[in-house]
């Protein structure tokens, strides 16, 4: 199987953990959505040159991911996949920022790297959180989630053809490539001229079989609503989660524990 082939089963292994049978999964969906977004909300509203008030922020995707029976390595292989966005993003810090503002020991660190860590723990933790709100729910089950919380139909429906057709450009992109493939004796060279041939061949292919498969979805009474399986309906323990969590977070975010604990420890040890 082909690199294309990997990343299609890759992108689908999602959809096969958001079936899970967990107490996470059998969550509303609105109650886990919500609760991500406060999450990233409070995440990202924190200074650029804070580190340590983030650190109490890991408890919720690792006990999420405990707690739905996630793998672990997985999440850890997709955030390293797409952390040279976040490094792009704040590499250049430290030459802009050079002003010293901590010590450790006598070794001083500017603000460039002090923001520069900033950026990379928020990402982590946002992109984590993302990923796990799909790994548990689905992304069918999302949009129907946003779309009871009164998020425009247009757009929803617009998310839900961008995942669909995701597979399908995937799969037309791994047919070529095969027949590539068999046609050049599995040759590695891609001529500029040849690669672009593909990239248009590919996108009218694409246009064309997501026009066939959007006629059949028609024909079959599709009206913008993908049913789903379970039921969405919230219950006490679904309000339970929103708010728990959401007062965690909230707790976090107006009361630095790192710097509270670090406190007491030095207390004591006096």
């Amino acid at each position: 199987m082909n690199n294309i082939g990997k990343n299609y089963l890759d992108i689908r292994y999602m959809d096969t953990l958001a079936s899970g049978d967990t107490s996470l999964h059998r969550l509303d969906p609105r109650a886990k959505l919500i609760t991500t977004l406060i999450f990233l909300v409070t995440v990202i509203s924190y200074s650029k040159y804070s580190i340590l008030p983030l650190v109490p922020f890991f408890i919720y995707p690792v006990v999420m991911i405990s707690a739905g029976g996630l793998p672990a390595g997985y999440f850890l292989k997709k955030v390293i996949q797409v952390s040279p966005f976040a490094i792009m993003v704040g590499i250049f810090n430290p030459l802009i920022d050079r002003e010293i503002i901590l010590h450790i020991g006598t070794i001083g660190i500017s603000g460039g790297w002090v923001s520069f860590c900033s950026i990379i723990i928020r990402f982590i933790l946002t992109v984590t959180a993302a990923l796990i709100l799909i790994s548990l729910t689905g992304f069918n089950t999302v949009c129907e989630a946003l779309n009871r919380l009164g998020v425009p139909r247009p757009f929803v429906v617009q998310l839900l053809f961008f995942y669909r057709y995701i597979f399908v450009l995937v799969d037309e992109a791994e047919r070529m490539e095969r027949a590539r493939s068999l046609r050049s004796f599995d040759s590695r060279s891609r001529p500029f001229k040849v690669f672009i041939s593909i990239i248009g061949h590919l996108l009218l292919r694409s246009f064309d079989r997501a026009e066939r498969i959007y006629n059949a979805m028609r024909c079959r009474g599709f009206e913008g609503h993908i049913p789903m399986i379970r039921e969405i309906r919230m219950h006490w323990r679904d309000f339970l989660f929103m708010a728990g969590w959401s007062l965690l977070f909230i707790l976090f975010r107006f009361d630095n524990i790192p710097a509270r604990l670090g406190g007491i420890v030095m207390e004591a040890l006096k």
